[in-house]
C-alpha cells in the first residue's frame, strides 16, 4: 500500500508539533505545507526541505496528489478550509474547534458522511494514555456512578486575539467530560472576564449540567500565575485525579467516598471511607503521535476516527452554548442537539 500522502494548512505554534509528528509516520509522507507567515514558511524550506511550500491555501486544496489535508489554523478559519477539503475529496484532520458555531459543524458532519471522508478534529485528550486508562476504569465501573468532575486549565500565555481562553482551552476537558460522564449535556453556565483586551476574555469559569445529573466545571485561562493541567473525578465508589504536569504520576486513584446504610435517616448514619491512594504505572507514549498516527491508520483503513465529525459537533454545540451565556452575563443555556 501506497504511503498516506498529506499537505499541511498552517504550521504556527501548534501546527509544527502537528508537522514533526507526521514527518515521523512511516506509513505518511508530507508532501505540502502552507502559511501565511514567511517566518513558518522559512522554518518548513530549513527543517524539511522535501515540503513545497506555498502560501496560497487553494494551492493546497486543488493538488489532486493527496489523501489528506490537516488544519491547524486560526479557530475561525476552521470551518471554511475543512469545507473545501472534503469538496475535493479530502480526508481531514481539523484542529479543535472544528468551527466556530453549532450550524457549521453540523455541516461539515453532513459533508463527510455525503463524501465519504474522514473528517477527524484534534480531541488530543482522548488520546492520551493517562485519560484512557481513567476512561476504562470508568467503564469497569471501578470508579463506581460519576457524580462530577472539575478540571484546571491554566497558565501565563499564549494571549490569543481572535478566540478567547474558553474558545482556546475549554474544548479539551468539554470532550473528556463527554466521554467520561456519559450523559446528555442539558445546559451549560460561564462566567468570564476580559482584563487584557476588550471583549476577549482571559478567564473563564463554566458549569456544564447533564441530564441524569452530574456536573462537569472547567476552570480556564491564560492569566494565571501556575501552569496546572489537571482533571478530578468523584465517583461513589473512588475518586481519581489526572495531572499531566506530573512527569511521573500522572494518574491517582483515591479509595475515598461515603458509605450510606441504604434508607433516609441522619446524615449521622453515613461513613467516611478513607483507603488506600493507587498510583499506576501507565507506559506513557506521545499523545500527539498517537492521535496523528490514528488519522494515518483510519485513511489506510476506513475506519471512523474516535473523535470524527459527530465528536467534533458534540463539544462544538456545547462551546456555541457557553459562548452565549459568557456574552449574556452567565445565564443558563439549554444545549441544543
Amino acid at each position: 500500500m501506497h504511503k498516506v500522502r498529506l499537505a499541511q494548512i498552517g504550521v504556527g505554534y501548534w501546527g509544527k508539533n502537528l508537522l514533526r509528528n507526521f514527518d515521523a509516520i512511516p506509513a505518511c509522507q508530507v508532501v505540502a505545507a502552507c502559511d501565511a507567515d514567511i517566518g513558518a514558511r522559512q522554518f518548513v524550506e530549513e527543517c524539511y526541505p522535501m515540503i513545497a511550500v506555498t502560501k496560497e491555501i487553494q494551492e493546497i486544496l486543488s493538488r489532486d496528489d493527496l489523501d489528506g489535508v490537516v488544519i491547524a489554523t486560526e479557530t475561525p478559519s476552521h470551518y471554511s478550509i475543512a469545507r473545501a477539503a472534503l469538496e475535493r475529496g479530502h480526508h481531514v484532520f481539523v484542529e479543535k474547534p472544528m468551527a466556530e458555531r453549532a450550524e457549521e459543524a453540523e455541516a461539515l458532519v453532513a459533508l463527510s458522511d455525503e463524501t465519504g471522508c474522514h473528517c477527524m478534529v484534534g480531541h488530543l485528550l482522548l488520546y492520551h494514555p493517562a485519560f484512557n486508562y481513567v476512561e476504562k476504569l470508568i467503564q469497569s465501573g471501578e470508579l463506581g456512578d460519576i457524580y462530577y468532575m472539575y478540571s484546571v486549565r491554566v497558565n501565563l500565555g499564549i494571549v490569543r486575539q481572535r478566540e478567547n481562553a474558553l474558545q482556546s482551552l475549554a474544548p479539551h476537558d468539554l470532550s473528556v467530560a463527554l466521554a467520561f460522564l456519559q450523559q446528555n449535556p442539558a445546559a451549560v453556565a460561564v462566567h468570564a472576564q476580559a482584563y487584557l483586551q476588550p471583549d476577549v476574555c482571559d478567564v473563564a469559569f463554566s458549569t456544564i449540567f447533564f441530564e441524569d445529573g452530574a456536573l462537569a466545571h472547567l476552570h480556564t485561562s491564560w492569566l494565571d500565575p501556575h501552569k496546572i493541567r489537571k482533571i478530578t473525578l468523584v465517583g461513589s465508589k473512588k475518586m481519581a485525579v489526572i495531572d499531566e504536569m506530573s512527569s511521573a504520576e500522572k494518574v491517582r486513584i483515591y479509595d475515598k467516598g461515603v458509605n450510606s446504610p441504604g434508607y433516609v435517616g441522619f446524615a449521622e448514619s453515613m461513613t467516611m471511607r478513607v483507603g488506600d491512594i493507587h498510583i499506576p504505572n501507565i507506559r506513557m507514549s506521545e499523545p500527539l503521535r498517537m492521535e496523528c498516527a490514528h488519522f494515518v491508520d483510519c485513511i489506510r483503513t476506513g475506519e471512523s476516527p474516535r473523535t470524527d465529525a459527530r465528536n467534533g459537533l458534540a463539544v462544538v454545540r456545547l462551546l456555541d452554548a457557553a459562548q452565549k451565556s459568557l456574552e449574556s452575563g452567565g445565564a443558563r443555556i439549554p444545549i441544543s442537539s
